[in-house]
Order: structure tokens, then sequence, then C-alpha cells
């Protein structure tokens, strides 16, 4: 079944929907022993800061915005340098309790139509390597991982290793 949601390009006005579906799901990831995203973490500023250095996404459900995703055109602290081949998907959110099934992946393919739109060939992302689940989920859409796992810095000094993963969207 695929998801009924409409899109819309996010703005200020969406800081406060943002942070509330960001909270959401790093609370839903907290009950269920996933360690990647902390309640908290992403404010308003993170948000703001996105919407004015590329895109942010929300779908809708009616009126009601039940996801939202992060499209970046560059990612040089995980990917490094990269000729302008990809687009990066950040902060793939969904409500867990109002969106209609199979909203993640719609989200994706959103990002991915934007990606291909702008002339890229690739969609790319990073998962937490601890969270198998995830992994598995990218897998299932199409993505592969691509070299050896990267250790991050989270903004309260927790290390981490994710796992990069492509798409080719040809």
């Amino acid at each position: 079944m695929t998801a009924q949601v409409t899109f819309r390009q996010a703005d200020a006005r969406d800081l406060d929907v943002l942070v509330e579906l960001y909270d959401g799901v790093a609370h839903w990831m907290v009950r269920g022993g996933i360690d990647q995203w902390r309640p908290g973490t992403r404010g308003p500023e993170h948000f703001r800061a996105r919407i004015e250095a590329g895109e942010v996404w929300l779908a809708l459900h009616g009126e009601r915005a039940v996801g939202a995703y992060e499209l970046w055109w560059e990612d040089e602290a995980v990917w490094g340098p990269q000729p302008p081949v990809a687009g990066y998907v950040h902060r793939l959110m969904t409500d867990r309790e109002a969106a209609p099934a199979g909203t993640g992946r719609v989200l994706l393919a959103h990002a991915e139509e934007r990606i291909a739109a702008a002339g890229r060939g690739a969609a790319r992302l990073d998962c937490e390597t601890r969270n198998p689940r995830l992994g598995t989920y990218y897998r299932a859409a199409g993505y592969a991982p691509v070299g050896a796992p990267l250790e991050k810095v989270a903004a309260d000094g927790r290390r981490y290793a994710v796992t990069l993963m492509e798409k080719a969207l040809v």
C-alpha cells in the first residue's frame, strides 16, 4: 500500500513541527533501545539553518505533517569533497502514530525524485552502524553500503560509526 501524502517545502513557519517530528522519532528510538537520535538535540536553530542551506520537505496527510526529510546537495563532513553527482538524504522522519503505512518509503522516493530532477544520478545517506534494522530498511529500498564504516562525533561528544549507503537513480 502506498502512503497517501502530499509534499511541500518547509519554511520558518514549520520549525516547531520539525522539532516535534524529530523529538517524536528520537523518543521512539530511545523506547526501542536504539541509541541514535536523542530528544532535544535538534532544535529550531538546526532546522532554520537546514531550510536556509538547502531543502527540507514535509509530508502531509490531510493538513497534518506526518513526516519530513532534509535534502543536502553536499555533505563534505561525511562523504568528503565530491563532484556534484548526488543528493544527500538526512533526518528522514515519520510520525509513528499518524503517518500512513509506507510513508517512509514515500519520503525516500520523493527525495530521490528531487535528486534526479536536479540531474544527479545517486542518492546517498548514512545510518548508524549499530542500528541493523535501519540498515536493512535502506537495503530493501535499494541502497547499498559504500566503503568502510565511518566514525562521527555527535553534538554531545558521543562517538559512533555510520554506514555510508548509496542508490543509483538511473
